[in-house]
């Protein structure tokens, strides 16, 4: 089992040539941004991978996933594997899910940031 430094330093190895990525204090760990968009962040927790919509029923069906749940509210897109199921190898596998879902979704232009309309928090 990979400690949370580890797992960042997996990820880090995983993700070089994948362009440019910009690494982000994110969830209690460290997020791993590509063209403004999350891949996956590493943590205590394990690692969490940006894997879309179409391809989480698939990437739950493997060993140590689990969805994203924050606040009670399952997170579409995201999936989390469990400290125990990663290895080096799996880091690579999952982030490779992760990339090739990332690929698909526009740049964001640097600073951007989602607003949310005051009072309609759910």
């Amino acid at each position: 089992m990979l400690t949370d430094q580890q797992l960042a330093e997996s990820v880090r190895t995983a993700l070089a040539g994948a362009g440019t990525v910009r690494e982000v204090k994110l969830f209690g760990g460290i997020g791993f941004m590509l063209r403004g968009n999350l891949v996956a962040a590493a943590s205590k927790r394990g690692l969490l991978v940006r894997v879309g919509r179409e391809r989480q029923g698939d990437a739950l069906a493997r060993a140590g996933a689990r969805p994203m749940v924050m606040r009670g509210r399952t997170m579409e897109d995201y999936i989390y594997v469990d400290p125990p199921a990663l290895t080096g190898r799996g880091v690579q596998a999952w982030l490779r899910l992760g990339l090739d879902f990332v690929r698909t979704l526009p740049p964001k232009s640097p600073g951007a940031k989602r607003t949310r309309a005051k009072g309609k928090r759910k």
